[in-house]
């Protein structure tokens, strides 16, 4: 099974330790397929993921995002900040809420599982937004761009502390 080759990184089943690493347990099919096809076209920037994604065919990752959608939400026992929690869980209602359903857990279309991932991985993926080396959808642009640096922090604060 190709899954099993994800897990030196993206941890057994999809439940990640890395803290740059996001966990692809409970992702949905359709995300790890989008995504996968990303990787392997460069539309999506990576550091390995790109290479690795040229090895695989769409029956591959067709096979990946069956098995992790499959696999239960992993949870991740990490020290939050409780006021940007609590911050972020009020921005997220008005911001984040169409798209990313049940405070994370699911996502609508392709959007990811973002709930309870490691707080770096979610940092670092906001920076690759804001720099433009990670491409968002208009729908994201038009509600990130006018939140504060602080504000996004809480945000993200919040999704990681959603089990």
């Amino acid at each position: 099974m190709h899954s099993f080759a994800c897990a030196g990184c993206h941890g057994t089943n999809g439940g990640s330790a890395g803290l740059l690493m996001p966990s692809l347990a409970g992702q949905s099919k359709v995300a790890i397929v989008g995504a996968m096809k990303k990787f392997q076209s460069g539309e999506r920037a990576s550091t390995i993921m790109g290479r690795l994604a040229k090895g695989y065919t769409d029956a591959d990752f067709e096979a990946m995002g069956e098995f992790f959608s499959k696999q239960k939400l992993h949870a991740t026992n990490q020290k939050l900040d409780k006021a940007l929690v609590k911050k972020g869980a009020a921005l997220q209602e008005a911001n984040c809420s169409r798209c990313h359903l049940d405070d994370g857990k699911d996502g609508k279309d392709d959007t990811p599982l973002i709930a309870n991932q490691w707080l770096p991985y979610l940092q670092v993926q906001m920076d690759m937004y804001l720099s433009g080396t990670r491409k968002m959808s208009e729908q994201k642009a038009e509600k990130i761009k006018p939140l504060s640096k602080t504000d996004l922090d809480a945000l993200l604060h919040f999704y990681a502390s959603v089990k």
